[in-house]
């Protein structure tokens, strides 16, 4: 899967975790090469979810 796949990818889950999280925004869901940790960090303290729960979240998006 190349970076443009991923992106789009990550752009259709972003936007259904801002439909089931109304409180997310864009700069809760900024994917940035090599920052994806700092990314889950925001989204654990934003939800109050482990870091395993967030992986099952997306995965089931």
């Amino acid at each position: 899967m190349n970076t443009t796949e991923v992106k789009g990818n990550w752009n259709e889950q972003k936007g259904k975790l801002k439909q089931k999280f109304a409180v997310l925004t864009d700069n809760d869901l900024m994917f940035n090469e090599g920052k994806k940790e700092e990314m889950y960090g925001r989204l654990q303290v934003k939800l109050g979810k482990t870091k395993e729960e967030l992986h099952k979240i997306i995965q089931g998006l």
